[in-house]
């Protein structure tokens, strides 16, 4: 089995920074491309940022030059660097990974639970 657990989420006043964490486990060999959703109230989920095996990086319009995503593939840990947080940056963000698991060797596609993050004075 394969699991994403984000972790790193909370409340924080604008123009702070946070920092999200997406720790995969279980049976994989391989992540393949990873990216990072998010999900405000009353709203579509929506792409952030999303990176490639490699480190190959791209992000929506929206979060350019605030955001940061990296992996760590010995550690299989994908990261979201989030500064400046605005107010509408508020949601639940998700990770999502297609991921080459050790059980059949297909590589299929995971979430994780999401983590909550709030930006507000």
């Amino acid at each position: 089995q394969v699991r994403l657990v984000e972790s790193g989420g909370g409340l924080v006043q604008p123009g702070g920074s946070l920092r999200l964490s997406c720790a995969a486990s279980g049976s994989i060999y391989s992540i393949n491309f990873a990216r990072w959703y998010r999900q405000a109230p009353g709203k579509q989920r929506e792409l952030v940022a999303g990176i490639t095996s490699g480190g190959g990086t791209n992000y929506v319009d929206f979060v350019k030059g605030r955001f940061t995503i990296s992996r760590d593939n010995a550690l299989n840990m994908v990261y979201l660097e989030m500064n400046s947080l605005k107010p509408e940056d508020t949601a639940v963000y998700y990770c999502n990974a297609d991921i080459r698991n050790t059980a059949n060797w297909r590589v299929d596609d995971y979430w994780g639970q999401g983590t909550q993050v709030t930006v507000s004075s």
